[in-house]
C-alpha cells in the first residue's frame, strides 16, 4: 500500500474500491455526472485541493473527460494534478457488456497501471505511515456548540463561511467535511476564533 498525500477524485464507488486497495489516500467520488448538480461535493473537492492538492483520475472515455473538465473549471489549476489511465479495450468483470466506447475504466485497471498513472501526475507518494486524524464526532460538535444548542445553527453558519463551504450544507455534511480537512485541535481553534465555543465562565 502506497501513501498519497493529495486527495484523489474518481467517478464511482467501484473505482474508489479498486483504488483503495492500491493507495492509502482520501478518495472522493463524483457519482458520475452527479458532480454537476452537487455544489456541496464540489466545495469539498475545492477545500481538499487548496489544503493538500487534488488528483483527478477519471475514466479515459468521453464522459470521464467531461467530468474532468467540470472539475478543472471549478478549481484553480495550481491545486490540481491530472492522472490519466491508458486506453485499454475490454469490460469490467461485474458488467455484462462493455461501456459505450469499449474501454476499461479505473475499476478495471491493474494496480501497477494505477500507480504509474499517479506517479506521472506528480502524486506525492511515500512509504511512511499516514498519521491518523483524531476523529471528530457528533459529541465534539455538541461540546463546541455546533449542534444541540440554542445558537448552534448560527455557529455552524459562521464555520461554513470560514471554510468557504456552501451555505446550505447540512450538519452531517459539515461533520464529514471537517473530518477530512481538519484535526480536532484545528477545529477547536477555529471555533474559539469565531466565538463558537461556549464561554464556561459566563
Amino acid at each position: 500500500m502506497v501513501n498519497v498525500r493529495e486527495g484523489i477524485v474518481v467517478e464511482g464507488r467501484y473505482d474508489k474500491n479498486t483504488l483503495s486497495q492500491v493507495v492509502n489516500a482520501t478518495i472522493f467520488t463524483t457519482d458520475g455526472f452527479g458532480i454537476f448538480k452537487n455544489p456541496e461535493q464540489m466545495a469539498l473537492l475545492r477545500l481538499c485541493a487548496e489544503r493538500r492538492g487534488l488528483i483527478v483520475l477519471t475514466d479515459s472515455d468521453g464522459a470521464g473527460f467531461v467530468i474532468r473538465s467540470r472539475i478543472r473549471s471549478a478549481i484553480a489549476p495550481q491545486y490540481l494534478k491530472h492522472a490519466y489511465i491508458p486506453d485499454i479495450p475490454g469490460k469490467e468483470r461485474r458488467k455484462s457488456a462493455p461501456g459505450r466506447e469499449g474501454k476499461l475504466g479505473v475499476e478495471g485497471m491493474d494496480a501497477s497501471v494505477l500507480l504509474e498513472a499517479l506517479r506521472r501526475a506528480g502524486a506525492t507518494m511515500d512509504d511512511a505511515p499516514v498519521p491518523a486524524l483524531q476523529a471528530i464526532g457528533k459529541q465534539d460538535f455538541y461540546e463546541l456548540g455546533l449542534s444541540g444548542r440554542e445558537n448552534s445553527a448560527a455557529r455552524r453558519k459562521m464555520l461554513i463561511e470560514r471554510l468557504r463551504l456552501p451555505a446550505h450544507l447540512s450538519a452531517n455534511a459539515l461533520l464529514e467535511a471537517v473530518n477530512v480537512f481538519l484535526t480536532k485541535p484545528e477545529l477547536e481553534a477555529i471555533c474559539a476564533e469565531l466565538g463558537a465555543v461556549e464561554n464556561n465562565h459566563g
